[in-house]
């Protein structure tokens, strides 16, 4: 059983890295008193596996159940549990602006003295920040790179840096998926549904994908859409997305955005780093 116990100073930003630890398969508990992390514990083995990484935000919230910290770390040490301490800190300017931005006042704060708040909470968490296996100080950190300080501390060398890329095809005549990042609309290609011996095949036949892939128009389109693509998934990278979600849709989504985006998807193959994916969300409904 694995502990991550993610401490730190008010607004140094403990909700969006609990999330993203959440993200990698932990289970998450926010604003835990350190006297049910035993107990809790307990519960845990008794999933038998099923709940093996736990993280836990203590902080300051705890009030008087956070003074017992200490007595939780001896039970860790003494039972050869193994856990992780993460404190996360921050300039007390930044703190301030921050608190000012979210007009939430700091938790010790109770003159309204934000500046006051900030130093008592300092004093009181050195101990804890003096334990850390990881102190990072986000005063200066975008999102992103936050992200992948707390990928590293989490997984080490063995980050997992798979970007998903899906492709999927759809009839507008059923709406559009409420998960694409991007939608192209292949409506101006000739439709084979008005061919008569291409109407009730689908986009995944070959002469279906044959009458749709040899109109110029369409090598033109896929040349443009997949320069695009070659443009925006490392930048979408950089910025810490995980997935990229590309849909490709004709009026009823049986031909014209099938054979698109088989073609598509057959060029993506190239990226051997990225998890490709395809559906064919429609499909299905018009047979």
């Amino acid at each position: 059983m694995e502990f991550v116990i993610v401490t730190g100073l008010s607004g140094a930003g403990k909700t969006q890295v609990i999330r993203e630890i959440e993200d990698l398969g932990y289970f998450c508990v926010d604003n835990m008193p350190p006297q049910f992390i035993q107990k809790f514990g307990e519960i845990c083995k008794q999933t038998n596996g099923n709940v093996e990484k736990i993280a836990f935000v203590i902080d300051i919230r705890g009030r008087e159940f956070f003074d017992h910290i200490d007595d939780i770390l001896e039970w860790f040490n003494n039972n050869s549990i193994n856990y992780k301490i993460l404190f996360l800190d921050c300039s007390n300017e930044v703190l301030i602006r921050r608190f000012k931005e979210t007009r939430r006042l700091h938790p010790l704060s109770y003159d309204g003295k934000i500046l006051n708040g900030i130093v008592k909470e300092r004093k009181k968490l050195e101990f804890l920040k003096n334990k850390a296996n990881l102190i990072i100080d986000t005063s200066n950190l975008k999102v992103r790179e936050l992200k992948d300080k707390i990928r590293q501390f989490m997984l080490g060398e063995s980050v997992n840096d798979d970007f998903i890329v899906e492709v999927i095809s759809f009839g507008y005549k059923f709406g559009i998926p409420l998960e694409c990042d991007l939608t192209f609309d292949v409506r101006f290609i000739e439709n084979p549904f008005y061919v008569s011996s291409l109407k009730e095949f689908s986009g995944l036949n070959e002469n279906v994908r044959d009458f749709v892939l040899t109109k110029n128009e369409s090598k033109i389109f896929l040349d443009k859409v997949c320069d695009l693509i070659d443009f925006l998934l490392p930048n979408y990278i950089k910025e810490g997305r995980k997935e990229l979600v590309i849909g490709i849709g004709c009026t009823g989504g049986k031909h014209r955005s099938v054979a698109i985006s088989e073609e598509i998807y057959r060029r993506l193959h190239k990226y051997e780093k990225y998890k490709l994916v395809i559906e064919h969300r429609d499909l299905n409904k018009n047979l």
